[in-house]
């Protein structure tokens, strides 16, 4: 059986030994096997400290930018490639999609951001944010901030729900901050990044040790972390606890960004009832996170939190269009929802739905039966979607049991403050929607639940037709959220660039700082 290599110190090494088996998603086939044995972790850290990160800084901003706008066209001239490989992990060609071209255009936002927003000329080495202040009467003595791109390693250490993107989304803003890049994936789904950064290697645009790829286990990884480093992991809050906790990441202050555990909600508002535009937009959005990527995204709508006479009409609305739905091998051109990333993934959604099913009930779908279509239903890792209903608002678990899944429970509310506090029992949330007409509603509801989440998206029908939906983080924005869901912040634009530089505080002349920041007072 195959054993996939890893890319550490600008070389492929293929370790020795068994490794760990990866399996077809549809059929259930062993189709390579993950192993780091053997690696030299303290040596790949060092080989991005001392030949990715000098090799980076050396580039100005725009030349950066222009090497993820060369490596966006290389990749996207691959896609069916990758296409045809992430099929092997369970997704449809539109989960495919969502996944790989999705990170492209990551690549694509950060070039053209680094061409608009940050300093071009090679003077303008470091980034001066915000305006310059007068420290003295006469303005002969001024202040402001510098940012400057760190001199370690960003190791990025991703979940397999999304081999593409994730990757991408994190080595963007690294690339264009001036910082090298350690790649470490999920082993179900290795398969397809082992292949992304085989392009991106082939492609010989990045600068010798800007990317490495630790393929398997992360090993002492983070034992040999120095305060220059960064870490942004995506994965379970309990995983995110254990690696925070790291003693070289406490004891170095590295800077540490998490993406975990997150149990979203979407609120139905009172005037959205049957017969409507956003009643219809509700099922729509509610029945589509349930199903894409067979609802293994983090941003995946948990809690569906409905006005309590209107739950009768939305279960049968969402369970019409539940059955609809076509379960099978994403080959198959009738399928809209395939596999989950593996047997072990659907073991763990059974589980957690047979906690939910403690104070709910089900209104479509069965957790141990599914039709479906071109594959062996026990063979590969299909799932039925499992619409539940939990007409206890109160209930714990529904609001705290993630089942990373097709899973979805209706919950419902009285009033915005009602929902409000429903939503705050979340403990911290990734993305949440709000679907209203009703504006004043809408307010009431934003105000009430926005310091739990990361990221709100409030629909109409003004908006419905450029809305990129609930589940979908933009490099625009920030992808992150409080408290349960890591307190962590990727993306957002110049923040996740920024995230990567030390902020500096800088003091002197005008004539200093001119030099300096590449700007004068009157300038910024």
């Amino acid at each position: 059986m195959r054993l996939l290599p890893s890319y550490v110190q600008d070389r492929w090494y293929t370790p020795t030994g068994d490794g760990t088996p990866v399996y077809d998603a549809v059929t259930g086939e062993e189709i390579a096997r993950a192993s780091s044995s053997g690696i030299d972790m303290a040596g790949a850290l060092h080989h991005a400290r001392t030949v990715g990160g000098p090799g980076l800084r050396a580039l100005t901003f725009h030349q950066r930018a222009a090497l993820l706008s060369d490596l966006a066209a290389h990749l996207r001239g691959h896609r069916e490639e990758l296409y045809a490989i992430s099929a092997r992990t369970g997704a449809t060609l539109y989960d495919s999609k969502f996944d790989i071209d999705g990170g492209i255009r990551v690549l694509l936002h950060y070039a053209a951001l680094g061409l608009r927003e940050l300093p071009g000329g090679d003077e303008r080495l470091a980034y001066a944010e915000g305006p310059l202040e007068s420290l003295s009467r006469d303005g002969s003595f001024l202040g402001g901030h510098v940012c400057t791109p760190l001199r370690g390693a960003a190791v990025q250490i991703n979940a397999y729900n999304f081999p593409v993107w994730a990757p991408l989304e994190k080595l963007a803003p690294a690339l264009l901050a001036g910082v090298p890049s350690l790649i470490k994936p999920a082993t179900p789904t290795c398969v397809l990044t082992s292949r992304l950064v085989e392009l991106i290697v082939e492609s010989g645009l990045l600068p010798p040790g800007s990317l490495q790829y630790v393929c398997g286990s992360a090993g002492d990884l983070l034992d040999h972390l120095i305060e220059q480093d960064l870490v942004s992991f995506t994965g379970s809050a309990a995983t995110a606890e254990r690696l925070r906790t790291h003693p070289a990441v406490v004891r170095q202050a590295v800077r540490f960004n998490a993406e975990a555990d997150s149990v979203n909600c979407s609120v139905l508002g009172p005037d959205a009832t049957p017969g409507t535009a956003e009643f219809d937009l509700y099922i729509d959005q509610l029945v589509t996170e349930m199903t894409v990527k067979a609802g293994q995204k983090c941003t995946a709508i948990r809690r569906a939190f409905v006005p309590a006479d209107l739950m009768d009409a939305v279960g049968e609305a969402a369970a019409a269009r539940l059955a609809k739905v076509v379960v099978g091998a994403p080959s198959d051109p009738a399928v809209r929802m395939g596999a989950l990333a593996g047997l072990a993934q659907r073991d763990e959604v059974r589980r957690c739905v047979k906690t939910l099913l403690d104070s709910a009930r089900l209104v479509f779908g069965h957790p141990d039966r599914v039709d479906v279509r071109g594959a062996d239903a026990e063979r590969g890792a299909f799932l039925s979607p499992l619409l539940l209903r939990c007409d206890d608002p109160g209930a714990s678990a529904p609001h705290e049991v993630e089942a990373f899944g097709p899973v979805s429970t209706l919950i419902p509310y009285t009033s915005p403050e009602h929902v409000a506090f429903l939503a705050s029992l979340g403990r911290g949330s990734l993305a949440g929607s709000v679907v209203t007409g009703d504006a004043a509603f809408a307010r009431e509801v934003v105000l009430g639940v926005a310091p739990w989440h990361g990221r709100l998206l409030v629909l109409d029908t003004e908006s419905a037709k450029a809305s990129t939906g609930h589940g979908s983080p933009l490099p625009a924005l920030i992808h992150g959220g409080p408290g349960r869901a890591g307190g962590g912040e990727e993306m957002g634009g110049v923040r996740g660039v920024l995230h990567h530089m030390q902020r500096t505080a800088l003091q002197g002349s005008p004539r200093m700082l001119a030099t300096l920041t590449g700007h004068t007072a009157e300038e910024r």
